[in-house]
């Protein structure tokens, strides 16, 4: 049966492509010249484990004891050789297996298949494997085919990073000077003109070391990103659990996640009970997401809660963190001062060339001067003309601004940056953590009670007392946190029994005695298992919803509270009926001196448009209070994609961009697109943002701003780096900034005019 079976796949699997056969050259050389021990025998029994010499060929010359697995063989006649139908040329069996495996992921391999969004069931067929995992020759075959998973960094040469500084047309007029001195200026019984080469040259060293240095202290984002994947991960492989280094994981895998993992590749869950997951930092929602079985997890967010089976679907650059990392890398932005200097230096050359034309016609056909000083003079116009230390002024002045904004809290890792930051017209900033704090909040004045003899502060303190005051989640911290004393939830009381928040519940409780002897219970947790709780249920139902609603048009999260009385004193006990105490809205508030800070930034002429990773209603009710704006539209908006919205499916998409004061449910390719927009139509934008998913638009903007608090990956990207927390220092740095700019202005005038006085 396993041999018909294996006959039937064979025939079915798809001809490998002729593109696919140029990735594994690799593969198919090494194995066809090793010596290889026939894995094929008559009957399906178990092959003897392959060759040693055969392993070493495949892995590429690493040495990995990969144990036999029990599989059957493929049949006789076509494992042992098959025959190519160009060249009528012979692969070894490995070589044929590898061939085989590669053509049945192709579509894998390609992205053609959506394996986020389809069933689990297809997800395991697509990727050809079980639950049980895959076996390690499998592995190693996947391994070939798609890579290794982990970001590759480009090593860049430092030599010729610095050589780089002197390459550009100021520089240009300084070497052909150099030469020049050293090796025209001979002749009239003078030496050459040493003086004058060595100023030169210690000239063009001074500058490239101080442009060497400030861009060598600039972080690598593709680094900070590589670091940031789990380095281990347990993986099921030949029916065995063991802990590998994440690099071998490839598609097809079944590993093992739990509590404090840090999910080493884009995965969708197998069953189990649901996961909390904290991907804030890769998609800027504020609150970990739960996870059920079949649910697409990304590798680079954080296991909160639980434990589960997970089957690898995309591994190194094709996970979601893996393209973040990409973008970052393909982005090579040539900044408006560079632009600035190499117009500058482009006009000078052409002044410069025209003059010394003209002086080389007036000199020696004309007035038939001497050789030497001839050379003389058109020196004196190469080296005069020049603005041969506009380079270094420049520098200087803006590394002195450098520290002057340093003192300011905001440390600048590209000094040509504050050029930028000076003409800045648009600042998108990021919302979870830059313009809000990332914390949860209950709003107590929108605190709705539905029992009557109950206040607000009440509600709040039953909240309270049906959380945990140590070892808190996000939501008990918030509500804890709403009393003047975290210390009120227990005081008075003593606790008997508290139930955790699980999800099937949905709930958390706390059992306790009063200061009379009585015993009651207090809930907290989903408002739609709250209200089956309460004994009147079907009378407020309606108003209950009609809360919620209101809540969630304005972003709002709501969370309701019930108590019961427990007559009998026992814990066990169901208790005398439950009465719907309230319902309370969370959210995450803006920072205090957010609205402050958009409203000086329109003052000085720099829009401000919030992109968030966030729901559209919360983005909405973020931009309400502070004041921004609420005209933001939903990433869709961005593709084109049909909108109900008519307005917003009338307008052109860079239209749309120029007049949105935001955007909601953004993902990385977004958020880059966004900014790469912007500058198509001339703005010079700053982006602002704390997480992963900020880092390609950091990098692609004009100015990268990575606030307090960032992570590694975005402080990397960036190009400004806030010690200080929320967004008032970018203020203070936008008009440090534009004064330093304006003495750089003034002395590039001045050098420019010399430049023309003198030709």
């Amino acid at each position: 049966f396993t041999a018909a079976t294996t006959t039937f796949l064979f025939l079915q699997a798809p001809a490998v492509p002729a593109t696919l056969f140029a990735s594994l050259p690799h593969l198919l050389h090494s194995s066809s010249s090793s010596s290889v021990t026939p894995l094929v025998q008559s009957s399906p029994v178990q092959p003897s484990p392959p060759h040693p010499q055969e392993l070493h060929s495949i892995c590429g010359g690493e040495k990995i004891l990969v144990p036999a697995r029990g599989t059957a063989d493929p049949p006789t006649g076509q494992g042992e050789e098959r025959r190519e139908a160009e060249g009528g040329r012979s692969l070894p069996p490995a070589a044929a297996m590898a061939e085989k495996e590669a053509g049945n992921l192709d579509a894998v391999l390609k992205e053609v298949v959506d394996l986020e969004n389809i069933p689990l069931e297809e997800v395991l067929e697509n990727l050809r494997c079980s639950r049980e995992g895959l076996t390690a020759e499998q592995a190693q075959q996947r391994l070939q085919i798609f890579g290794a998973n982990k970001l590759e960094e480009k090593e860049e040469s430092k030599v010729l990073k610095f050589l780089g500084f002197m390459w550009n047309p100021l520089s240009w007029v300084m070497e052909a000077a150099a030469i020049m001195a050293i090796a025209l200026a001979n002749g009239g019984n003078k030496p050459p003109d040493w003086q004058d080469f060595i100023g030169i040259i210690t000239l063009l060293v001074i500058n490239s070391t101080i442009s060497f240095i400030e861009e060598n202290n600039a972080g690598n984002a593709a680094a900070a990103l590589m670091a940031r994947l789990a380095p281990k991960a347990k993986i099921l492989r030949d029916g065995r659990w063991t802990e590998e280094d994440a690099a071998i994981l490839v598609p097809g895998d079944v590993i093992s996640i739990k509590l404090g993992d840090i999910i080493p590749a884009d995965a969708r869950l197998l069953e189990g009970d649901p996961l909390k997951i904290d991907q804030s930092a890769l998609t800027g929602e504020s609150l970990p997401a739960t996870k059920g079985p079949g649910d697409g997890v990304y590798s680079g967010s954080t296991v909160k809660q639980g434990e589960i089976e997970a089957v690898v679907i995309a591994t190194g650059v094709h996970t979601f963190f893996g393209k973040a990392a990409h973008l970052v890398d393909s982005t090579n932005q040539v900044g408006h001062f560079q632009k600035v200097l190499t117009a500058i230096g482009n006009f000078c050359i052409c002044s410069i060339g025209v003059g010394m034309f003209i002086e080389i016609i007036v000199m020696y056909p004309i007035q038939h001067r001497a050789y030497r000083p001839g050379i003389d003079n058109l020196l004196v116009l190469l080296i005069g003309g020049i603005p041969i230390a506009m380079p270094t002024v420049l520098s200087v002045t803006m590394a002195i601004g450098s520290h002057r904004l340093s003192q300011q809290g905001a440390i600048t890792k590209r000094m040509t940056a504050i050029e930028e930051m000076a003409g800045m017209d648009v600042l998108c900033s990021d919302k979870t953590g830059t313009l809000t704090l990332n914390k949860l909040t209950v709003d107590k004045n929108l605190v709705e009670v539905f029992e009557r003899g109950i206040t607000q502060d009440q509600v709040i303190l039953m909240a309270a007392r049906a959380s945990r005051t140590e070892n808190q989640d996000a939501i008990d911290t918030a509500i804890v946190g709403m009393l003047a004393d975290p210390k009120e939830a227990r005081a008075g009381i003593q606790e008997v029994h508290f139930l955790p928040f699980n999800p099937t519940d949905k709930r958390t409780a706390l059992t306790y005695i009063d200061a009379d002897g009585k015993m009651h219970r207090v809930s907290k947790g989903a408002p739609e298992q709250i209200l089956h709780l309460a004994h009147n249920t079907s009378e407020i139902e309606r108003r209950v919803h009609a809360v919620i609603d209101k809540f969630a048009e304005r972003g709002l999260r709501s969370l309701a509270v019930a108590y019961q009385e427990v007559p009998d004193g026992r814990k066990e006990s169901p208790g005398g009926p439950w009465h719907f105490a309230g319902l309370m809205p969370l959210f995450d508030p803006p920072r205090h001196d957010s609205a402050e800070t958009i409203r000086r930034a329109l003052n000085l002429g720099v829009n401000v448009k919030m992109i968030t990773g966030d729901q559209l209603a919360i983005g909405k009710e973020t931009g309400r209070r502070l004041g921004m704006g609420t005209n933001m539209y939903p990433s869709s908006a961005l593709l084109g994609q049909k909108n109900s919205d008519e307005s917003i499916s009338a307008l052109p998409v860079d239209d749309l961009i120029e007049k949105a004061d935001g955007f909601a449910g953004v993902f990385p390719e977004h958020k880059y697109e966004i900014v790469k927009r912007l500058q198509a139509r001339k703005h010079i934008c700053g982006m602002t943002g704390d997480g992963v998913n900020d880092a390609p638009a950091l990098k692609k903007a004009d100015i990268g701003i990575a606030v307090a608090d960032a992570t590694d990956a975005a402080r990397s990207a960036s190009d400004i780096v806030l010690t200080e927390p929320g967004l008032s220092v970018i203020i203070s740095a936008v008009l440090t900034s534009r004064a330093i700019f304006q003495r750089m202005k003034n002395y590039t005038i001045y050098a420019v005019s010399i430049t023309i006085r003198i030709v």
